[in-house]
């Protein structure tokens, strides 16, 4: 990440930029603006806080959005909680949940929690990074310590809360224990006094529930940045392992490989703006290249599955995953005798309908369109899922429509 140096450091601007970068919502940029240049002025780090539950044993991308954040934020100087919720997932999450959510044992917590401190070291650094566990203060808590932090918000506040409305209005069972967690995990941010709370759209209420615990207690409150819920490899539902939409950090280097070669081109730099390490200046260049004709879709692509793919198994794992992907992906049940087409090479790039019905392969251009909006196409082994896709006149590309029809195409 070239915008992580001295510069960025030394510019409240630039630091406003890439922590937005990204983001859904920040609670509030004023008070983040005041924060920085009192940081700058006294020297002294920003405590960021960012909780997970260990609820499974593996983390996907979809929780790497959080841990990618946390990197700009690490490279700018801050200081960086990992906070594992070893308490709060004894008592379970309800976010989302339409209906009581059942705990963890202790055991799966010790496990969990483990496995997840050797997955986030991929991303952060593990000198700069402490890893906090919230049952250091909370197993502190009274009894009488918990009713009056109960008393600090009301039923009706509580019910704000989208999940618990849509339950109470349907009439089914909140129980009164899932009412504690969003207190907890603002108490969380009471107890590590942190300055930031990063957290996905999702856990707004619970983030909004630190700022409000640490102003009635006589602190400033900390700043809230959400970031989207990354969606998953269908592009439309949040990646889950339950949906097996997922590219999981843990995953071979093949794998990870194949899955975001399977992402579509739009999915595509939507990980690129949330995953890679890439400026915002360079991710639009890469759109540009695209989009002018001077880089196909899939070189792209390969750019971020390699990037990826280092990340978490070094760059000679993603070397060879690269390698087998051309091989298996691309030569994947291919026939004896392939027919090809020679076309001139163009500086403009070709609308891939129209390739496809001059290289034979389908009747008309809308049947082209029909056939890629049918996920019926794919170049190099990498699918097509957009009719209006504009191909570079140049080099080779191995097309297949369907499952028996074939062309190698040749500019020359």
């Amino acid at each position: 990440m070239r915008n992580n140096g001295v510069i960025v450091k030394n510019n409240i601007e630039e630091q406003i930029a890439l922590i937005k970068r990204g983001a859904v919502e920040l609670f509030s940029e004023k008070e983040l603006v005041k924060k920085l240049k009192r940081s700058l002025e006294t020297g002294t780090p920003l405590k960021i806080k960012a909780g997970f539950d260990p609820t499974a044993p593996d983390l996907h991308l979809g929780h790497t959005v959080l841990l990618q954040k946390l990197k700009h934020l690490q490279v700018l100087g801050h200081d960086i909680y990992f906070l594992i919720g070893d308490f709060t997932g004894l008592i379970g999450d309800p976010t989302g949940k339409s209906e009581t959510r059942p705990p963890l044992t202790v055991d799966d917590v010790k496990r969990n929690a483990e496995s997840y401190k050797a997955q986030v070291f991929k991303i952060l650094d593990p000198d700069k990074t402490k890893i906090v566990f919230n049952s250091t203060w909370l197993n502190k808590l009274s009894s009488h310590d918990m009713i009056k932090l109960a008393s600090e918000l009301t039923v009706a506040r509580m019910l704000e809360r989208d999940d618990f409305k849509k339950r109470f209005e349907t009439n089914r069972p909140i129980s009164i224990h899932e009412f504690l967690y969003p207190l907890i995990q603002g108490y969380d941010s009471v107890a590590l006094d942190a300055d930031i709370e990063i957290g996905g759209t999702d856990q707004l209420f619970n983030l909004l529930m630190g700022r409000e615990l640490q102003r009635s207690r006589g602190k400033e409150p900390q700043v809230v940045l959400t970031m989207p819920l990354l969606e998953g490899l269908d592009g439309v539902n949040k990646m889950s392992k339950s949906l097996g939409n997922y590219i999981g950090v843990a995953e071979s280097p093949n794998d990870i490989y194949g899955k975001i070669m399977s992402a579509s081109d739009d999915l595509m730099f939507r990980y690129y703006e949330l995953l890679s390490d890439l400026t915002t200046e360079e991710i639009a260049n890469l759109k540009e290249e695209i989009a002018s004709g001077s880089a196909h879709p899939k070189t792209i692509k390969m750019r971020l599955a390699t990037e990826i793919t280092s990340k978490y198994h070094g760059t000679e794992a993603a070397r060879k995953a690269e390698e087998n992907f051309e091989q298996v992906f691309k030569k994947k049940s291919l026939p004896d005798q392939i027919p090809e087409k020679i076309f001139d090479r163009q500086t403009e790039a070709i609308k891939l309908p129209n390739l496809l019905f001059q290289a034979d392969l389908v009747s008309s251009t809308s049947d082209g369109r029909r056939m890629i909006r049918q996920n019926a196409v794919s170049i190099d082994g990498v699918k097509c899922t957009d009719p209006n896709q504009e191909i570079p006149s140049d080099g080779e590309l191995l097309i297949k429509v369907g499952k028996r029809r074939f062309c190698r195409v040749i500019f020359q």
